[in-house]
């Protein structure tokens, strides 16, 4: 799961998700946050819990501790639960903001069974959220087309036997170091992104871009062609896909005479822009 897919806006709060059994599972204490605006979430959650069993609601059988990302940016487990049931912890939560919040929970839960019966929408909804932000067209289109590659890839490492996220961060630390000379971390801090939330790619410019793309489609390539399997072989592969957009890379810079590799970021994109009168509702992808 994209850290972008896994997060939706609600009146300016982050609420984080997952892909659980087939149908989106919420973050509870996100939730509780954003309707009682409590200081201390985490303890209204665990009274209201009690409160829950109580009136009968079979806390243990609804709730699911399910692994999604903290502040920190690393999976940490998390009590969790469907639509169906979030509404009924609404419902023993006193807020004003209670009935707009289940009108935007059915929208965002109803979403992920759009997109996988038209994929066509979930890019829509990509679109949408960079041009909210402010970020130029031409941009969004080498970005988009970066994701649908990025997908090719991972799909390929996971029939090949790459199942964990250390393994996927290994080895595309391995294209970004070949294509830029550079570890994901090291590129990050050279566009200084400090916050975990903050994606390199949705900084990177358009030769960035591009160049990652040659990286990632070289690599998907040769990973098929040599039948690369288990994380040492895609290793390899990952790095001659690298080499093969470095040595782009390296050509264009000889003809330009300037570097490619640039601390250049979208941190401060122009004004966002106001597409929809539901636009805080999108999800980030």
């Amino acid at each position: 799961m994209s850290p972008k897919k896994a997060l939706v806006v609600f009146q300016g709060k982050l609420i984080r998700r997952t892909w659980f059994n087939d149908e989106w599972w919420f973050s509870i204490i996100d939730i509780v946050e954003a309707l009682t605006e409590s200081q201390r979430p985490r303890k209204y959650w665990n009274d209201l819990k009690k409160k829950l069993s109580d009136e009968g609601f079979e806390v243990s059988e609804k709730i699911g501790q399910l692994k999604i990302p903290a502040g920190d940016g690393k999976l940490r487990a998390t009590d969790c639960t469907t639509t169906k049931n979030m509404f009924r912890i609404i419902q023993s939560i006193p807020s004003p903001k209670a009935e707009p919040f289940k009108q935007w929970l059915a929208q965002v839960g109803y979403e992920r069974v759009e997109e996988i019966q038209n994929p066509e929408i979930a890019q829509d909804r990509i679109k949408q959220y960079y041009e909210m932000k402010g970020y130029p067209k031409n941009w969004i289109e080498k970005r988009l087309r970066g994701i649908a590659i990025r997908q090719d890839l991972t799909e390929e490492w996971k029939k090949r036997g790459i199942e964990e996220e250390l393994e996927f961060a290994i080895l595309t630390n391995e294209i970004t170091k070949a294509t830029f000379g550079k570890t994901v971390k090291e590129y990050r801090d050279f566009k200084n992104l400090e916050k975990p939330n903050q994606n390199l790619r949705d900084h990177m410019t358009d030769w960035e871009l591009i160049l990652t793309m040659i990286g990632e489609k070289a690599t998907t390539d040769i990973t098929i062609i040599k039948g690369s399997e288990g994380l040492e072989e895609c290793k390899e592969s990952a790095a001659d896909g690298g080499t093969i957009a470095r040595d782009t890379r390296k050509a264009i810079e000889k003809k330009t005479g300037k570097s490619l590799v640039s601390d250049e970021n979208y941190l401060q994109p122009s004004k966002p822009k106001r597409l929809k009168k539901d636009s805080d509702e999108n999800p980030k992808h």
